[in-house]
């Protein structure tokens, strides 16, 4: 799965959200690590429906707080088991870093017990 629509489905595991608020909410998810820009976010969400990952949402917040031309978005079950998956995919991918000590401080984890 690709960056951009793994971060997408991740955002969209906790709430509706229009396509402003998904870069809101991947920047926030990322801690400032990832900024998607439009054309990256609507060409996603675009191959994202084509998909059957996300669905258009009808419903819709408050209207006086809202812009009619907003499309929301929700992830549909297929998306959730596609981001389930890609999910425990990486973390596979950080135990082995880990184990190798290839993450940040370059701790590995004590295997085998106490020494």
């Amino acid at each position: 799965m690709n960056p951009a629509d793994f971060h997408i489905l991740l955002a969209l595991t906790e709430d509706e959200a229009h396509g402003y608020a998904l870069i809101g909410a991947i920047e926030e998810l990322s801690d400032g690590a990832v900024r998607m820009g439009p054309g990256t976010l609507y060409g996603a969400i675009k191959r994202l429906l084509a998909e059957g990952m996300i669905e258009e949402s009808d419903e819709r917040p408050d209207p006086s707080l809202d812009d009619r031309r907003r499309r929301y978005y929700r992830i549909s079950p297929t998306g959730h088991t596609a981001v389930s998956a890609e999910s425990a995919r990486l973390a596979q991918l950080v135990r082995v870093a880990s184990s190798r000590g290839l993450l940040p401080g370059g701790l590995r984890p004590q295997l085998g017990g106490a020494s």
